[in-house]
């Protein structure tokens, strides 16, 4: 007892200095741990230093992720096939497109007055057409909260539904899983494309003038930006009705002032026709079809279309010929 009462003003002295100095350290390690680089990299070496105790390289962080940002409103361009993408095509025009003979019979048949079935007046465009819509488009990304990347991208049509485009590597669903308007999406990056496979698809067409699409296709799309203009390619591979891919491209521009109103459709008696009667017409009965090429002054076999109307030689099949054909007053 003697003893610890001489020492007893010692011990609590050399006590607080031991410990003022593992904190020392301590804080000296946590300053040191502090000021490592978010991103390693040659670059952040020589970069001056800095008063934060957190270095963050924005040249680092930017190529760290891939891909660019469509998030935005984008309005249609019609300098592309306007008289396609909003009046609509004429009947019998299928230049251009690598359709078969099944595609042709189902096309000949066809009757516009179709779209007054009450199945048909709030049908959306399926995924694969509506970039040919005289729609506006919102786009914008799904972020996982904690690790912050792009999970999903969305888009959004005034006559669609929301398409959304898995990013996190998820597969394609089984073939017997349900089809839908918008089909299963999933994306990739090449670069700064966002290259887009959609396979599901609901039964579709290719073109308004009755060119259908089956349910049997898949859909290819690259997403391209080039300052404010979003450029998509859409390659459709039908193995019903195409005998080689359909490719097209389409232009939006960024509008910072565009709204996508809502579609509120509403099923009304459009036509007084008796129960279950479809609006068709019989095999080689629809003579409107011919209208296109007597106008345009072309061989009606060149407006049927296949793989062959697609390529340049197909002109040197049809000879010498101007054609007088203009957009045709609607």
């Amino acid at each position: 007892m003697h003893g610890w009462r001489t020492g007893a003003g010692v011990a609590p002295v050399a006590i607080v200095a031991i410990v003022a100095i593992v904190a020392i350290v301590a804080i000296a390690a946590l300053a040191a741990a502090l000021t490592i680089p978010l991103v390693a990299s040659p670059s952040a070496l020589q970069q001056p230093p800095s008063a934060s105790l957190v270095e963050y390289n924005d040249e680092v962080a930017r190529t760290a992720t891939a891909g660019i940002d469509f998030t935005g409103e984008w309005a249609p361009r019609f300098h592309e096939d306007e008289p396609e993408r909003v009046p609509g095509p004429e009947l019998g025009d299928y230049l251009g497109i690598p359709i078969n003979d099944a595609a042709r019979m189902r096309a000949t048949t066809w009757e516009a007055s179709i779209q007054t079935l009450p199945e048909w007046q709030c049908r959306p465009h399926s995924a694969d057409y509506i970039w040919r819509g005289p729609s506006p488009l919102r786009v914008w990304k799904e972020v996982d909260p904690v690790s912050r990347q792009v999970i999903a991208w969305h888009a959004e049509w005034l006559r669609s539904v929301d398409r959304q485009i898995y990013m996190d590597g998820r597969p394609h669903p089984s073939p017997n899983a349900p089809h839908t308007w918008a089909g299963f999406s999933t994306g990739r990056w090449d670069g700064d494309v966002l290259t887009v496979k959609t396979t599901h698809l609901k039964e579709g067409y290719v073109r308004r003038n009755g060119l259908p699409r089956s349910d049997q296709a898949t859909l290819t799309e690259h997403w391209m930006l080039h300052g404010d203009i979003l450029t998509v390619a859409a390659i459709v591979t039908d193995p019903v009705y195409l005998t080689e891919p359909f490719i097209r491209t389409t232009d939006y521009e960024l509008d910072l002032h565009q709204w996508v109103p809502p579609y509120p459709c509403q099923v009304v008696e459009e036509v007084d026709r008796p129960a279950g009667r479809v609006p068709h017409s019989l095999p080689d009965t629809n003579t409107a079809v011919t209208d296109f090429a007597k106008r345009c002054g072309i061989p009606v076999e060149a407006t049927r279309g296949g793989a062959d109307t697609m390529y340049p030689d197909f002109r040197l099949k049809l000879g010498d010929i101007t054609s007088k054909c203009i957009a045709a007053q609607r």
